[in-house]
């Protein structure tokens, strides 16, 4: 993970780019997310106080990963302008145990917690008894993960604080209409808050593409969510081409073109699935060239080439797809596809299919590591 800070343009504002977006950046795309310095300092800095109920003897912790934005935002800006002694962890939560994240806290007697719930999943117990209030963020959290982080890190008297950054102003979206009462949609917003980003870097036409063109007068997240009978919001995660893996978003699009970039490859489609640690996992379906052979060979080959495209180490399941891509129901694809990944065998109507047959193929043939 990346991330450039430097002030652009006679200093009014920040260029902030992760993995992602250098990713792009790499390929002579502008794609740095700009903010700027004054709003940007003023939102993390009350942002960090009213959330997490700053105290002055407050020892605080973000184990994120500083070149994130996360880490940008509540390990520099946020903390440092509110005077607060923060834990600066350079390592992974699993080495030299899967204790490390309770041994710190219990080293430096942490009383604010900000982890992923990737993280809250690897248990141990060591004295926590320091904390009093406990965060996540990046991804959504399981039911099951939630009442183990407020139960046995919290031991039932920290309240937890499930935060996703952009919770001022929701709307609800669903065919650009906006919804009332108990709904589910597109996570949307109808005016600016002082964190937004200003623009994309070098390429506003992007910028208002990809936020605003989807529900004019909308700026739209990407994420789905819920508002429930009293009000409530709940996140259900991505519903663009976005998979968020550990707390990571990784684009579905590129891993698909880096691996028709193999010569064993024709198509290649990559959906997610549920992970009992990531949250999600890739799961890849690939249509191979005429006379090439699905082995383990080749399976490994395609899973070293999706991970360097990602840059990640996160574990790419893969299966043939037979002739399934090759017609015009792309969405109506997808959402099959990933109901295969995810071994869920009541697929729904599925009468617009040149050969609903191929399904009990696929079923047939799903990788075992999805079982």
């Amino acid at each position: 993970m990346v991330l450039l800070y430097f002030l652009v343009s006679r200093p009014r504002g920040i260029l902030c780019v992760t993995s992602v977006g250098r990713r792009l950046w790499d390929r002579s795309l502008s794609s740095g997310v700009l903010h700027t310095v004054a709003v940007y300092l003023l939102y993390t800095s009350l942002t960090f106080k009213d959330v997490f109920d700053h105290q002055p003897d407050d020892v605080y912790w973000c184990t994120a990963d500083i070149g994130w934005i996360t880490g940008h935002s509540y390990i520099t800006y946020g903390p440092l302008a509110n005077g607060v002694t923060s834990v600066l962890f350079e390592a992974i939560p699993v080495h030299p145990h899967v204790g490390r994240f309770w041994e710190v806290i219990e080293k430096y007697r942490v009383t604010k917690f900000y982890t992923a719930p990737t993280a809250i999943r690897l248990l141990m117990k060591y004295d926590l008894s320091s904390l009093r209030i406990l965060g996540t963020v990046g991804e959504p959290i399981n039911l099951e993960a939630w009442h183990w982080y407020h139960e046995v890190v919290g031991q039932k008297r920290c309240p937890v604080v499930d935060t996703f950054w952009q919770t001022d102003d929701v709307s609800f979206l669903w065919r650009g209409e906006e919804l009332e009462g108990e709904a589910e949609g597109y996570l949307g917003f109808r005016r600016p808050w002082p964190g937004i980003m200003r623009t994309v870097y070098g390429n506003q036409e992007r910028f208002e593409n990809t936020y605003f063109k989807k529900f004019p007068g909308f700026y739209v997240t990407g994420d789905g969510c819920r508002r429930d009978k009293d009000g409530y919001y709940w996140i259900a995660g991505r519903i663009d081409d976005m998979i968020n893996v550990s707390g990571h978003l990784l684009s579905t699009a590129e891993v698909e073109s880096s691996l028709t970039e193999h010569g064993a490859v024709a198509e290649a489609a990559v959906v997610s699935r549920p992970h009992a640690v990531k949250g999600e996992c890739l799961y890849c379906f690939v249509t191979l060239k005429d006379c090439r052979e699905f082995n383990r060979t080749l399976v490994e080959e395609l899973k070293r080439q999706g991970r360097r495209q990602v840059r990640s180490p996160h574990q790419t399941s893969s299966r043939t797809l037979l002739d399934f891509l090759k017609h015009d129901l792309v969405k109506i694809m997808r959402r099959v596809l990933r109901q295969i990944a995810r071994n869920e065998k009541d697929l729904g109507d599925l009468s617009t299919m040149a050969d609903p047959k191929v399904v009990e193929v696929l079923f047939s043939q799903r990788c075992q590591t999805a079982a």
